[in-house]
């Protein structure tokens, strides 16, 4: 953690002022809960103003349809405590399913809706009669927070995303540009490595973070929001095309020094990345040279001209997906929108393309369904005064942290936040309020707690524990119209807050936690699934569709792999090359209809074999599957001068060198033992 510089504590001072305008706003229009819009302000506010406006419409809905709910479900099934249990658990759950089926602040519209029919069904259920009345203060008291944490972030010193979206892309190209470099040098040195690539997948899905509160920065950079989208695509992009620009070089490298004009070609790209110039007459000419260079294809071509026709045609991509992001990334830097027309335009189509992940989804539900109805049932069997505390903030932890891969010890560390805030809420409650007799007096004695609480809410590691202190110790002071200090009461509801979190943690613990490796493991199931359905001609029409989805996942496994063994993660080595199989498996799909009928058999036969191996266990290819794509291979390269026929072998080029990057160099099989 770095000592908290001028912007922390000014983020903290905002937040501080947005919570009193919340309170006093609340003290003024007499509302029975005025903690509750406090409290808000402190879940609301990010220290990126735009973050915390992307949020704040979805919130507010969110909490509506959450009110709306519970005065469905609470008076009818009030005499049914067991059926109202079940009723409030299953629609949190679905919810929550839904929710993190959407990696956007949509999410929060059903997040929200889920855990607010918790915090106010739950507490009203021993006074039906008034839970109209309820359900719209606590509607009102939260939309109220909300509303001030965002005017306060946009009028005060707002903080713009788009400085920290410069720089960060900025080292990102500046990394990517290395690495490129490196693969086109004369000396290749072990800087391209897996764990650079998986490195830039994983910060370039990581940028969907600072998407979204580009679109509500408000400070002109929000009309670059879409260039943002499309580069993010261009960057995961670059990355099976940069690895198949290496893998085709190291194969003809190893076949002999390259040739002249080629090793001229690769050292005229190396300089022009370094120069960082976008002047299309230079890429022009480098497109023209790759394809002066471009070998003659004539019947049954040899393995080398084959590689060099798929260097050449990866060159080219790259040159492209090269000059749409310099021109992308100037206007992000300018704030203007795209204007001009992109050559490698299919990102743009594929920007949204994004996994769903329905299995973790579905187990995060079954995890807060089971929470409630355990919580519930302590509440219930017990007869606990203000227990109901103890199934509302489960459900709130739970939802918290549904997206982690082992949620408990995020809500145990809540849990910890709420101690705290115990804490310091019954020193405020019993030693200090007492003496505030005026709200002037008020905001003088929450200054000192709610402003250090402020400070470490805008330092990443601490955010957590901080905001878990000022939210769960405003609830528990319970700040109304008037002074009450009910020691009894006090300390049944804090009990209950930590009670009902510690019981998410072991619950989700028991049915919901995965280890890092697990999660890798099954986004990987999940790749070599899809490159099955994609063999069976199903699933995705496009390679770089399938590419998009698949390199998604790819940049959601690099950031888990810094948790594995470094023996544990030696599959790693092959998910950019099942990216690069997985294109070239579409447009083989798709280009085998125009191939000769003898070709076509072929080219059937080795789909067939490769969603046999896809679906099977992760392992070496056989032997079986690389005799099919050699068989392949011989099929199509009799029809190579045809448009149809070349673009089939570059498909199964790719295939072969992305499953065996090992193995030997094909060898034709002469003409007279086809015919045999």
């Amino acid at each position: 953690m770095t000592l908290p510089g001028w912007r922390d504590w000014a983020f903290s001072l905002k937040t501080f002022a947005a919570a009193m305008l919340a309170l006093f706003l609340a003290f003024w229009i007499d509302l029975p809960n005025p903690y509750w819009a406090l409290g808000t302000v402190y879940i609301t506010s990010q220290v990126l103003a735009g973050a915390t406006r992307s949020k704040a419409l979805y919130r507010v809905f969110g909490t509506l349809l959450g009110a709306v709910v519970t005065v469905a479900l609470v008076p009818n099934l009030a005499n049914a405590p067991e059926l109202l249990t079940l009723a409030i658990a299953l629609w949190v759950a679905t919810c929550l399913y839904f929710s993190l089926l959407d990696r956007t602040p949509r999410s929060y519209l059903m997040m929200l809706g889920g855990y607010t029919a918790a915090l106010i069904g739950f507490p009203t259920v021993g006074d039906p009669g008034g839970m109209f009345d309820a359900a719209v203060a606590r509607a009102e008291e939260i939309t109220l927070g909300i509303l001030c944490a965002s005017l306060v972030n946009t009028v005060v010193l707002p903080q713009s995303v788009a400085p920290v979206v410069t720089g960060r892309l900025d080292l990102w190209l500046r990394d990517a540009r290395s690495w490129v470099i490196d693969v086109l040098g004369r000396a290749r040195t072990a800087r391209d490595t897996q764990a650079a690539r998986l490195k830039l997948a994983s910060d370039a899905v990581a940028f969907d973070a600072l998407a979204t509160p580009l679109r509500y920065d408000m400070t002109g950079a929000e009309r670059s929001a879409e260039a943002m989208a499309t580069l993010r695509q261009h960057m995961l992009m670059f990355l099976p095309i940069a690895s198949a620009v290496s893998d085709r070089i190291e194969t003809l490298e190893r076949a002999g020094p390259l040739p002249q004009r080629l090793r001229a070609l690769l050292d005229n790209m190396a300089a022009w990345l370094a120069s960082g110039t976008t002047e299309p007459a230079q890429a022009d000419r480098l497109k023209a040279a790759t394809e002066a260079l471009e070998p003659g294809l004539g019947a049954r071509p040899s393995w080398d001209a084959l590689v060099l026709a798929s260097l050449l045609a990866r060159l080219r991509d790259f040159i492209d997906l090269r000059q749409d992001a310099r021109i992308l990334q100037r206007h992000i830097a300018d704030g203007t929108p795209v204007t001009e027309d992109l050559t490698f335009r299919y990102t743009a189509a594929a920007r949204t393309i994004r996994h769903r992940d329905h299995g973790m989804a579905l187990l995060s539900a079954v995890g807060v369904f089971l929470t409630i109805l355990v919580t519930c049932a302590i509440w219930i069997a017990t007869g606990w005064p203000h227990g109901s505390a103890a199934p509302m903030m489960a459900a709130v932890g739970c939802s918290f942290f549904a997206a982690q891969d082992d949620p408990a010890p995020f809500i145990v560390s809540f849990a910890n936040s709420a101690i705290l805030g115990a804490l310091g809420a019954g020193a405020y409650l019993f030693a200090v309020l007492p003496l505030a007799t005026t709200f002037e007096m008020l905001v003088l004695a929450l200054a000192p707690a709610l402003l250090i609480c402020g400070v470490f809410m805008a330092q990443p590691k601490t955010a957590p524990l901080a905001m878990g202190a000022a939210v769960n110790g405003s609830a528990m002071i319970s700040l109304q119209g008037s002074f009450t200090a009910d020691f009894a009461a006090f300390a049944n509801s804090s009990i209950a807050v930590i009670v009902g979190m510690w019981v998410a943690a072991i619950v989700t613990r028991l049915v919901r936690s995965v280890g890092a490796g697990w999660s890798a493991r099954r986004l990987r199931g999940v790749n070599r699934r899809d490159l099955a359905r994609a063999a069976e001609r199903q699933g995705a029409q496009n390679g770089l569709e399938l590419a998009a989805l698949m390199l998604d996942r790819v940049g959601l496994i690099a950031p888990r792999l810094a948790a594995l063994p470094i023996d544990d993660a030696e599959w790693t080595a092959d998910l950019l090359a099942e990216v690069r199989v997985g294109i070239n498996v579409v447009e083989l799909r798709r280009d085998r209809r125009q191939l000769s009928l003898v070709a076509r058999g072929e080219v059937e036969a080795l789909l067939a074999a490769l969603s046999r191996h896809f679906r099977g266990k992760p392992g070496t290819p056989g032997p079986d599957l690389l005799d099919a794509i050699d068989t392949a291979l011989d099929a199509v390269s009799v029809e190579a001068r045809q448009a149809p026929g070349r673009a089939a072998l570059m498909g199964i080029v790719g295939i072969r060198r992305g499953l065996f990057p090992d193995a030997g160099p094909y060898r034709s099989t002469p003409q007279s033992e086809l015919a045999a």
